[in-house]
């Protein structure tokens, strides 16, 4: 998972993270978990895909306390495919990247948008904010199937009696990511329907109404 936070609360989002049991690499640890993560053409190596942030330090060839529920890595800021700027890529482990973004919100979309295009276009974003304005103009440029506000990613994505989202264990990420739907998908997506047509009076819209 990627976080992108604004450089006001940087400092004290790192360490709330940190407070529930995150683990903040250092420059030489972070270097090291990044080989067993990824090779330098960037695929994703398979030793360390959902091990335990004490595994993936031991992998690493360093330890962490027995608490730390996760990992953390600093990323660059440069969302490219090249080796040097990896941490915006798909984890599959329990490893956060974090990123600081200055100034406007739309500097924050803006990371959002290159982020995706490096990977996970068409899945999910979130966005911890009470500004309407904000969510909005996030909803109306990120190619995503679902924007959780407020609410846990991966547990919220995959539907909850508290918000609405159909329960899944697949999600659809529509033609952004070259799936059929973007859709949670869910029993009406294994029903098959037969519709019956009848003819009905002609309801065309003209074309003022259609085009102005």
């Amino acid at each position: 998972g990627n976080i992108i936070i604004a450089e006001s609360i940087y400092d004290d989002a790192v360490k709330a993270l940190q407070d529930v049991g995150g683990y903040l690499l250092n420059a030489e640890e972070q270097e090291a978990v990044k080989k067993i993560m990824w090779d330098e053409d960037c695929h994703r190596l398979s030793d360390s895909v959902a091990q335990s942030p004490q595994k993936m330090a031991e992998l690493a060839g360093f330890e962490i306390p027995a608490d730390r529920k996760f990992l953390v890595a600093t990323g660059t800021g440069s969302y490219t495919t090249s080796y040097e700027d990896v941490w915006c890529r798909e984890k599959l482990s329990t490893l956060l990247a974090v990123h600081k973004y200055s100034g406007e919100f739309q500097n924050a979309i803006d990371t959002i948008m290159a982020i995706h295009e490096v990977g996970g276009k068409g899945h999910s974003v979130g966005i911890f904010s009470f500004d309407d304005d904000h969510i909005h103009r996030l909803a109306m440029v990120a190619r995503v199937g679902r924007i959780m506000v407020r609410q846990p990613q991966s547990k919220a994505n995959a539907g909850a009696f508290t918000n609405g989202m159909p329960m899944t264990s697949s999600i659809g990420c529509g033609t952004w990511g070259g799936n059929a739907t973007s859709e949670n998908v869910n029993l009406k997506h294994y029903m098959n329907v037969t519709w019956v047509s009848r003819a009905i009076p002609e309801d065309r819209p003209t074309d003022e109404e259609l085009f102005g």
